[in-house]
C-alpha cells in the first residue's frame, strides 16, 4: 500500500530498489561498452607492435601469443573489472575511490608474468605496454561512472 507524504510525493515500497538497479544496469552497461573500447585498443596496439617487428613469442613453450589472443584476455580482466565495480556500488560508502585504488593495485601486480616470461626485451616491453592500453581505458570509464552514480 502506497502512502502520501507531506510533501504530496506518492512513495512505494519499490522505488528505491528501482533506482538502485537501474544505477547497476547503468555502470554494467558502460562498463561494457567501455570493455569493447578496450578490447579493440589492445588489439591494434598488438597489431602495431607485429607490424614493427615484435614476435610475441613467449620462451616456456615457444607459443606465439595470437592477436585473438589479446582481445580475449582483454575481454575477460574487463569483466573482471565491471563485476569489481558492480560490487562495489553496491557495497561500498566510497565505491570509485576503492576501486581506483584495487584496479591500479591489480594492474601493478599483472605487470609481473611479462616480467618473467623471460621473453625478448621487444616482447617483454610490448606485454608491459598492452597491460597498460586496457587499464588507461576501463579504470577512468568505470571509475567515472561510479562517482556519477554515487554522486
Amino acid at each position: 500500500m502506497n502512502s502520501m507524504n507531506d510533501t504530496g510525493v506518492v512513495a512505494g515500497p519499490a522505488s528505491g530498489q528501482t533506482s538502485h538497479t537501474h544505477r547497476l544496469r547503468g555502470l554494467a552497461g558502460t562498463g561494457f561498452i567501455a570493455m569493447l573500447a578496450a578490447m579493440v585498443a589492445t588489439t591494434l596496439a598488438a597489431a602495431l607492435a607485429q607490424a614493427v617487428g615484435v614476435d610475441f613469442e613467449v620462451p616456456d613453450g615457444g607459443e606465439t601469443i595470437p592477436l585473438s589472443g589479446f582481445a580475449v584476455v582483454t575481454g575477460f580482466f574487463s569483466v573482471v573489472g565491471i563485476v569489481i565495480a558492480v560490487a562495489l556500488l553496491r557495497w561500498s560508502a566510497r565505491p570509485a575511490e576503492r576501486f581506483v585504488w584495487t584496479a591500479v593495485s591489480l594492474t601493478a601486480i599483472s605487470l609481473i608474468p611479462p616480467l618473467l616470461s623471460e621473453a625478448n626485451t621487444a616482447t617483454t616491453t610490448a606485454l608491459l605496454g598492452l597491460h597498460l592500453v586496457p587499464a588507461t581505458v576501463m579504470i577512468p570509464t568505470l571509475a567515472r561512472s561510479l562517482r556519477t552514480r554515487t554522486d
